[in-house]
């Protein structure tokens, strides 16, 4: 850090925000670090725990530009967000002027539960907004008079339907060119650095004085080239491409220096190794009978079967205690494993070995076969035949467990017809193309995440604790019902004691049923009645950062990554499906719609920095 410092200069120094940040970050890490030594650990409050993040964030480039995206679109967001409010502000006024208390208790039933005060009523509709308490929040008016539907009617249409959806199509709008934009931000810096490897490569041996172009008169030796990818830190498979490459021409323009670099992106699709060669005619033909795409349909069909059984002896089974089950669906899975052996046998035979593993689907499917072999001899060492003898526990499981695991691994491998049906794969490699691609976003999420956490720790610890029934008096458990509302619906009444800030795990899932929304008043009103009022703006924060904003974000960017794939896919055949899923790097996806740099662009970027000196 120091020396980073150093070697930019003052004047870049104050020009990196990070940079200044990661130093404020340290030293306040290394203060409260002294603080806590001095007071022998023992302190309550530990600041550098809520810094920790910082570090993760300041050394992701893709992080930070999220992060930069995010203030960017935070203006839009937060006009739709202030139309939000007056909306919800417009309308609480509204139902504090329709459900007011009156002389007839009957009719009081709406204003003591949901608009006794300005922010009970606010609160309720910030709950109506997210449906958590819909209908609930309307039935005592709605069982007055059915007119007061109208009302909640035309709250949830204007704001959950038409300002949220709103929100979500701003930050959709805005999100919608980031991958392109990054990724053309990062083929221009690899152009530019390749561009930047030519001129210094072509000034060796030249006079100093003169200054370098980049132009088609500008050559580099071949040699002076290997010599470089000799030194290079790339994977064999690149270096031996390359040098290849290298070894067709004696002399390279920029251009031709340019074009090796392509070879980065060519390992991209994976050939699969011949077949082996038989030569006797019957082994020749059941090659070509277990090759073709039949075979795996069939393979499909009998999983499915198998599937279907497991179905049916679970329904019929269900009101049946373990010892009562029969044992016929331990010998149904007999045959079919020794089904799944055979046909895993028969492929390594038509593809061999490295052309059975070439394929995923077959490594699934080959896993998962061993794995249910294992399981299945394991029955036969500890139960023998015909498993008399059920009540009886050998080992680690019973028998009914063994079962019960060798049933679920058989619903998993069912799994391997994703690989065989064009849209579901379709889906799947999305899904995979998210996690390796959009983790920028997932580490934005758990800084988040961890923050959240640690504030709920420090303001909510011990806030709220569960009745010990066997340990507490007579006396302490009349205190506790007196204290305790037993509403239904409540905290208590839900028996929700688990979902609690005592430590940080727990914190974690608690934060993560309020970002799902379902029943997230039950803990906003369980906090405030056991800590304050205010405890609910560290909720709504949470709600506003979470549900709304990274969902919609996350929302957004599967929507642009899937209308890619299903525009490209459409000429693709289910036999190309694991071939193409090689093909879908975030480079490669928008590489065709990003406009590559000009000499002249590149050139002129390269005078103008400011550690090289290419007129020197």
């Amino acid at each position: 850090m120091v020396s980073q410092s150093y070697l930019i200069g003052w004047d870049e120094f104050w020009k990196t925000k990070w940079l200044i940040g990661y130093i404020f970050a340290i030293a306040t890490s290394v203060i409260d670090w002294t603080l806590s030594l001095s007071m022998l650990c023992n302190e309550t409050l530990r600041i550098r725990r809520v810094i920790r993040p910082f570090f993760l964030l300041q050394n992701s480039s893709l992080m930070k530009k999220t992060l930069k995206c995010l203030k960017r679109t935070l203006p839009e967001m937060a006009s739709v967000i202030l139309l939000l409010a007056l909306h919800l502000c417009l309308f609480t006024m509204f139902g504090m002027l329709l459900f007011v208390k009156t002389e007839n208790p009957k009719y009081n039933g709406e204003w003591e539960s949901y608009f006794t005060d300005l922010p009970k009523s606010l609160s309720s509709l910030l709950v109506l907004l997210t449906t958590a308490n819909n209908p609930d929040v309307m039935i005592p008016a709605y069982s007055v008079h059915r007119g007061y539907s109208i009302f909640f009617i035309l709250f949830s249409v204007f704001g959950t339907y038409f300002l949220m959806n709103l929100l979500t199509a701003i930050i959709y709008n805005q999100f919608r060119g980031y991958l392109l934009m990054s990724v053309q931000t990062s083929i221009y810096r690899r152009c530019l650095g390749i561009h930047a490897a030519f001129v210094v490569l072509s000034c060796q041996g030249q006079d100093h004085s003169k200054k370098p172009t980049g132009t088609e008169s500008e050559q580099v030796p071949g040699a002076v080239v290997l010599k470089v990818m000799e030194r290079m830190q790339v994977k064999s498979y690149y270096r031996q491409a390359i040098i290849k490459k290298i070894a067709a021409d004696s002399s390279m323009t920029g251009q031709t220096f340019q074009r090796l670099f392509d070879e980065l992106d060519k390992d991209q699709i994976k050939e699969h190794p011949p077949k082996p060669e038989y030569q006797h005619y019957f082994l020749q033909h059941l090659q070509r009978v277990i090759s073709h795409y039949s075979v795996t349909v069939l393979g499909n069909v009998v999983a499915l079967a198998n599937v279907i059984c497991i179905c049916t002896v679970l329904v019929l089974d269900s009101e049946k205690t373990v010892t009562e089950r029969d044992d016929y669906l331990e010998v149904i899975n007999c045959v079919f494993i020794l089904f799944y052996c055979l046909e895993m046998a028969l492929k390594i035979f038509a593809f061999g070995w490295k052309g059975y593993l070439s394929y995923k689907s077959n490594i699934f499917d080959g896993l998962s076969t061993i794995l249910l072999l294992m399981f299945q001899i394991s029955v036969f060492s500890a139960y023998k035949l015909p498993f008399c003898r059920r009540k009886d526990k050998h080992g680690l499981m019973s028998l009914w467990e063994m079962v019960r695991l060798i049933n679920m691994l058989i619903v998993f491998r069912f799994l391997r017809i994703i690989a065989n049906i064009k849209l579901m794969a379709l889906v799947a490699s999305t899904l995979i193309d998210l996690v390796k691609n959009l983790r920028a976003f997932a580490g934005i999420l758990v800084v988040v995440y961890y923050v959240y956490a640690v504030l709920g720790i420090w303001l909510f610890q011990g806030s709220i604790s569960p009745p010990d029934h066997n340990s507490l008096s007579n006396s302490s458990m009349e205190n506790i019902s007196a204290n305790l509302s037993m509403e239904c619906g409540t905290y208590e009444q839900l028996e929700y004691w688990p979902n609690n800030f005592d430590d940080f795990a727990s914190s974690l899932v608690l934060l993560y049923n309020i970002m799902v929304v379902n029943n997230w008043h039950v803990f906003t009103d369980a906090y405030s009645r056991y800590t304050t009022e205010w405890s609910k703006v560290y909720f709504v924060s949470w709600w506003l950062v979470s549900s709304v904003i990274w969902v919609n974000l996350f929302i957004a960017l599967i929507l642009e990554n899937f209308t890619y794939r299903w525009d490209h896919s459409q000429a693709f055949s289910v036999v190309d499906v694991e071939r193409t899923a090689y093909q879908t790097s975030v480079q490669l996806m928008f590489r065709e719609q990003v406009q590559e740099p000009t000499e002249e662009e590149l050139m002129a970027t390269l005078q103008q920095h400011p550690y090289l000196h290419l007129s020197s």
